[in-house]
């Protein structure tokens, strides 16, 4: 039996040639990021593009992929590259360490789904903004951060996330701009938001402030958005 034979028992052999076949881009490999990319790949998918400048730091290790002693100070999209390829040798795995901003070119109408899981409010705004006029299927995270309750983590349109700070300031963000998506997009969140206990976190120069998080909320998060993305391109219905 292959590796893929409990997969394609579940979604025939149709789902998996629908998934070896696809094109999938995915913006940001951390907490949301890596664990989604994990499980399309143990699940059959064929192209994958991951895009993240970030190198591995040791606070990443409590709850992403990439992150292990071994690995901190090298890029997180090599390390995922690295570890995905020895478990899907065949599976074409394009590691970018790049910064998704407005104006870069990243040929996002040439892919069959776009993933986003980045923390930029501004950048992420201008992804979702592209992203949504291209052909493909777009979903996205919204913050994971400062949760602990596993069976609060949920899917809705963008427009209808309720209790997410993040996806509240997007639309903020949008509205003020004057532009809004060009389609409807599903996404993943969770309206729990729990204060920070423990004390205050350097976050680095321009970046945000670092929030307390767990695995099992970003790891449910990625999950999650895999499970959207396999089902789209299999032909589940959502």
């Amino acid at each position: 039996m292959s590796r893929l034979s409990r997969t394609e028992r579940l979604l025939g052999e149709g789902g998996i040639r629908c998934l070896k076949e696809a094109r999938v881009i995915l913006f940001g490999v951390g907490g949301v990021g890596s664990w989604c990319a994990e499980a399309l790949i143990r699940s059959g998918l064929g192209h994958l593009t991951l895009v993240d400048p970030d190198c591995v730091d040791e606070t990443n290790i409590n709850r992403q992929l990439p992150a292990t002693t071994r690995t901190v100070g090298q890029p997180k999209v090599q390390v995922l590259q690295e570890r995905l390829l020895e478990i899907n040798p065949d599976a074409e795995i394009i590691a970018l360490q790049d910064r998704y901003s407005q104006g870069k070119d990243f040929q996002l109408g040439t892919f069959d789904v776009i993933v986003d899981a980045i923390d930029s409010l501004t950048d992420k705004m201008n992804l979702l903004l592209e992203a949504s006029a291209c052909p493909g299927a777009l979903f996205s995270s919204m913050g994971a951060a400062c949760k602990m309750d596993p069976l609060k983590v949920r899917v809705a349109e963008f427009f209808e996330v309720r209790g997410c700070p993040l996806g509240s300031a997007l639309r903020k963000k949008m509205r003020r701009a004057g532009t809004l998506p060009a389609k409807p997009f599903l996404c993943v969140y969770d309206d729990e938001l729990l204060p920070n206990l423990g004390p205050e976190m350097d976050p680095g120069p321009g970046k945000a402030i670092a929030n307390g998080t767990l695995v099992h909320i970003t790891g449910i998060f990625g999950f999650t958005l895999a499970g959207l993305v396999i089902r789209h391109i299999a032909g589940t219905p959502l």
